[in-house]
């Protein structure tokens, strides 16, 4: 019994503490918290491979039954209250400096013997045993913390306004997860017996129940105020914790094409198959628009290539008045210009197209004395291909048929739903 008190009384002044400083966030910064987040986690590793105390269930040890569980509470509590993009600053903040720590030690210990001194007594094998088992503690946190935010928005959907529940479910099922790994590498350096498997993890499970419970009441009376956030997609959340979608608009900024601001055919070679991808694995439709300026050849030779550019230019911008925010448009070759539309089907996307068509005619015949038109065709995946390469090719098809009709139309998988203005 005087375990569990001395278990619990931790559990309330670890929570007690993180809990008031992160609540303090909007006085004194997020500094002071991430510091106090981030200072034990060397204490953490040292408790959880030398220190155990026996309960009734098998050993434990309070550093991996308190102190981690506590602080993948508080990453989870930080998630909930703030968003993916701020929680990831501790995970790799923790992820960074943990292995900065080893590294600075393990270079330490090229020197050889330190010096003996009068009353110490350095244990360079522990410390090296500290070293392996921090490296493996801390790629643990950081895959914990991802699993445990993803789980986390997962059962949001299941169990909308069970928020406590869904913290300790989700808390229960990576804390078993690591409690597994982490014993694992902790028995293949020190030894430490198999009892402390199953006693960790009863211990874990009683974690997961009290620090969610102490979750509940922060929330409760601390910012019961602020509305909870509405569930995220999961791969939105998963590129915010990954940095996905910064390597995505670095790209991004990389791949334009210098004339018209759109996305270049190389961008379209990689962010294609990935979005189809997407697409396949959410099992939602992706549909392709191929538009061509018709007769452009004619404009350049009439006009001159400087009002040819700004043709270019002109459809560009009117494509993007049109488009939704997360559609792409790529200049796929000199006047032929690609949109890909997530999530759309091909009646949809059909429409979608004609009201591009409409808009890039009436504007830019008030603007320009040659009149451009442009033709489309569409397709959309999963009916009409299986790959990127065939969706482009199917609707390509499509676009010729818009061309041998007469041009200035849409064309795809029904009658075209416009006949050549006369």
């Amino acid at each position: 019994m005087a375990g569990i008190l001395l278990l619990l009384a931790q559990a309330l002044i670890y929570f007690g503490v993180m809990a008031l400083l992160f609540r303090l966030r909007h006085v004194m910064g997020l500094g002071v918290f991430l510091c106090a987040l981030g200072v034990m986690h060397f204490l953490e590793t040292y408790l959880a491979a030398v220190f155990f105390i026996q309960l009734p269930f098998g050993l434990l040890s309070p550093g991996s039954t308190v102190l981690f569980s506590g602080k993948l509470a508080i990453i989870l509590l930080f998630y909930i209250r703030e968003d993916a993009e701020t929680v990831r600053q501790p995970i790799y903040g923790l992820l960074v400096g943990n292995f900065l720590m080893v590294a600075l030690v393990m270079t330490l210990r090229l020197y050889g013997a330190p010096v003996a001194l009068p009353g110490y007594n350095p244990d360079l094998v522990l410390i090296d045993q500290m070293g392996a088992l921090m490296i493996w503690g801390t790629t643990l946190l950081f895959i914990d913390s991802i699993a445990l935010i993803l789980l986390y928005e997962r059962l949001h959907r299941l169990l909308p306004h069970a928020t406590v529940l869904r913290a300790c479910l989700s808390l229960a099922v990576i804390l078993s997860f690591d409690q597994l790994c982490f014993f694992v590498g902790l028995h293949a350096v020190s030894g430490t017996p198999w009892d402390a498997l199953f006693g960790g993890w009863v211990a874990k499970m009683g974690a997961a129940v009290v620090f969610s419970a102490l979750m509940g009441v922060y929330l409760l009376l601390a910012e019961r105020s602020l509305p909870e956030v509405a569930p995220q997609p999961l791969a939105d959340v998963f590129h915010k914790l990954t940095y996905r979608h910064k390597y995505e608009e670095l790209l991004g900024k990389s791949g334009h094409d210098a004339l018209t601001g759109a996305l270049t055919r190389e961008r379209f070679e990689t962010a294609g198959p990935a979005l189809l991808s997407h697409a396949a694995g959410l099992r939602k439709p992706l549909s392709l628009a191929i538009i061509d300026v018709d007769h452009f050849k004619s404009i350049n030779d009439r006009y001159g290539h400087i009002i040819g550019d700004e043709v270019l230019r002109r459809v560009v911008e009117c494509l993007r008045l049109e488009i939704r925010a997360e559609d792409r448009i790529f200049r796929y070759g000199g006047e032929e210009f690609v949109v890909l539309c997530e999530n759309m089907a091909h009646p949809d996307a059909l429409a979608y197209a004609e009201r591009m068509r409409v808009t890039v005619h009436a504007t830019l015949a008030r603007e320009f004395a040659a009149a451009p038109t442009i033709s489309i065709g569409v397709a959309t995946f999963p009916n009409d291909a299986q790959t990127i390469r065939d969706l482009l090719a199917h609707a390509d098809a499509h676009l010729y048929q818009a061309k041998r009709l007469g041009r200035d139309r849409v064309v795809g998988n029904v009658p075209e739903i416009r006949e050549a203005a006369g």
